[in-house]
């Protein structure tokens, strides 16, 4: 790829300039499994409930729907009514009848360098008979399952499990604190819980099973724990509640046939617990059919997956993007991809690098936060390596600055590799945002709205902005991967999705955004995270990329801290990039001058070694504000620090 125009300096992220454009190479579109973008959003506009049913028509299903989309009880949407499937059958069961039988379906390294495989064969003999295993334990049809454990193939094993039998899973990522534990499975209200003994992370234990104990007491639900082996470290095991997982592998009930339960499309399938402002937790349900059926469609188009292709999304199995495109997004299609247990920098920055070379890693699936971490390392570290086997690159999480697009692209892509920027949330299921290979790519915008979906951004009365204005990003059509509710809480759902645009039936994504004079939509940031100086609505998103661009600055945050005379003004928190001398507040407030104008400058700017961020790296900035207000923090439960 390369760019129709090129500027050493593209415009910040809420600018109405638009950046450079890239347009895709020969031997990329000839690949492609669509090959005209426009013509196929333009396809699918005319009739979506019909471009979603014909997608439905690729995976199986153990008897057909009767109604695609029933919209009778808005917005408690229903897709593919009456049609009987299971995660499982497409995921597993149908690859037994093919070649993919034999095919690898994982690879895993931990962090120590131990390795594994499993083949598609294995990896279904393992869950049925972990599955048998949760029967012996009285788990059935509606329960629900909690697991918390790191980045080991068992993880997978207990989810594809746990939704064969027809329970839902409860995945709560494996750092998470006691009280943060202890409120998921309380909620859930799990009688079973599956962990392991530790993990590892940068050389260190995470004592998983302590935290586990702690949280089970606190709880008051779970009556079966069941432990995995993977330090070793001695640990705590109840009699008659807890179970070491190879255990009861190794004994008869651990059979390896299990018949997969058929479930009605509508049926639920697993709850991921997401926080909001106020750091409350909401478990985000999502159902059998229509999920799968838009994860499986948006991996194949987005990511053109194919059946020689080793794909690797660097993310954790317990975030939405573990859940949708680590686990069941790349099995419905056969693919193969990599799971890494341990840190991208541990014990060196060329960790990932490494990883690609030794496995070929042909799509490399991360998040903004990891780029700009590996970015401050400089370009040696990867150029050690041989990276030609990538040919597709994604991100994923946040809104990706230019320069951090243009290193991942050239550094990393060697300038042939297209860069899938993806918006979605975990609420949505899969990509609602973003580019197709053959898409002209302009650093910092996730393009266009994926062929199906319809998004608009709006003013507060509805009506639609105009290019380059800001407004909220809204979804104005239901969609087949969409949740259907906050766990045993309707009105919450109903409240914080849909009710300010209750009278067009829009879904209230919570984004700002703009699109430019070609339909590109630009994240601005969450609407909470909108700062108003002097009357100007500023996205932290746009200050931000301003900072990044010094060659002295790796990662920025900004927030808003009141001011009697502004209403608000702006407070920065700045990493300096590694191997340069540390920028002074002053060099750094006349470079966001020069990117922004004036009114963006920020009133300080705070030079520090890290950000409080979440697991799946998302900057929280109400903790920085808490923080810089002298309040209280709230549930930290969702931070990686």
């Amino acid at each position: 790829m390369s760019p129709q125009q090129s500027d050493d300096r593209a415009a910040p992220a809420g600018a109405a300039a638009t950046a450079e454009l890239y347009e895709p190479s020969p031997d990329v579109l000839e690949a492609a499994h669509v090959k005209d973008w426009e013509n196929a959003r333009a396809e699918a506009e005319k009739d979506p409930v019909a471009f979603w049913e014909e997608r439905a028509r690729e995976l199986d299903w153990y008897e057909p729907w009767d109604q695609a989309l029933d919209d009778s009880n808005a917005p408690f949407f229903q897709w593919f009514v009456g049609g009987k499937t299971n995660v499982v059958l497409n995921a597993l069961d149908r690859h037994m009848a093919n070649a993919r039988k034999n095919k690898l379906a994982l690879i895993w390294e931990g962090e120590n360098g131990e390795q594994a495989t499993m083949s598609y064969f294995r990896l279904r003999q393992e869950v049925n008979r972990f599955a048998n295993v949760l029967k012996s334990m009285g788990v059935a049809k509606g329960d629900r399952v909690t697991i918390y454990m790191g980045r080991i193939p068992e993880i997978i094993v207990a989810m594809l499990a746990t939704v064969k039998i027809g329970a839902m899973h409860s995945v709560v990522y494996g750092g998470f604190s006691t009280e943060a534990l202890a409120e998921r499975i309380e909620d859930a209200r799990s009688r079973v819980l599956i962990t392991a003994d530790g993990s590892y992370i940068r050389g260190k234990t995470v004592p998983l099973k302590q935290i586990a104990d702690e949280a089970v007491a606190r709880s008051g639900y779970v009556e079966h724990v069941i432990v995995v082996r993977r330090t070793g470290e001695p640990v705590n095991m109840e009699a008659s509640r807890d179970y070491w997982y190879h255990e009861l592998m190794a004994l008869p009930i651990a059979s390896p046939v299990c018949e997969t339960e058929p479930m009605d499309a509508e049926d639920p399938m697993f709850i991921l617990y997401t926080s909001g402002t106020t750091g409350r937790p909401k478990g985000v349900l999502h159902t059998h059919g229509g999920y799968q059926v838009q994860i499986a469609t948006t991996l194949k188009w987005v990511f053109d997956v194919q059946d020689d292709d080793r794909w690797w999304c660097a993310a954790d199995p317990g975030w939405i993007t573990g859940h949708s495109y680590i686990v069941y997004g790349p099995l419905i299609l056969g693919a193969t991809s990599l799971l890494y247990e341990g840190a991208p920098d541990y014990p060196y920055p060329d960790r990932w690098w490494r990883l690609v070379e030794q496995y070929a890693v042909s799509v490399l699936y991360t998040a903004p936060t990891a780029i700009r971490g590996l970015m401050r390392f400089g370009g040696s570290w990867p150029q050690r390596h041989d990276l030609s086997s990538l040919r597709l690159l994604g991100t994923v999480g946040e809104p990706i600055n230019p320069e951090a697009w243009r290193w991942y692209h050239n550094t990393i892509g060697g300038g042939r590799c297209p860069i899938m920027d993806t918006w979605w949330q975990t609420e949505t299921g899969g990509f609602m945002i973003t580019p197709l290979p053959v898409t002209p790519l302009k650093p910092g915008s996730g393009t266009k709205p994926f062929p199906g979906i319809e998004m608009d951004v709006v003013r507060d009365d509805g009506t639609s902005c105009d290019p380059n204005e800001e407004g909220k990003l809204v979804v104005k059509r239901p969609w087949p991967g969409m949740l259907r509710t906050i766990y045993e809480d309707p009105d919450r759902y109903v409240e914080q999705y849909w009710s300010e645009f209750a009278e067009q039936g829009w879904y209230l994504t919570g984004d700002s955004a703009r699109r430019d004079e070609d339909g590109y939509v630009w994240i601005i940031g969450r609407l909470d995270d909108v700062i108003k100086v002097a009357g100007y609505r500023l996205g932290t998103a746009e200050i931000e990329s301003a900072l990044v661009s010094h060659p002295s600055v790796s990662e920025a945050a900004v927030i808003a801290v009141p001011d009697e005379v502004k209403g608000n003004v702006i407070h920065a928190f700045c990493i300096p990039t590694a191997g340069t001398e540390k920028p002074t507040e002053e060099t750094l407030k006349q470079h966001v001058r020069k990117e922004t104008g004036p009114i963006a400058v920020p009133a300080r700017i705070e030079i520090v070694d890290s950000l409080p961020k979440t697991r799946s790296g998302k900057i929280m900035r109400r903790v920085l504000r808490a923080k810089a207000l002298g309040e209280p923090v709230g549930d930290l439960s969702t931070l990686a620090d």
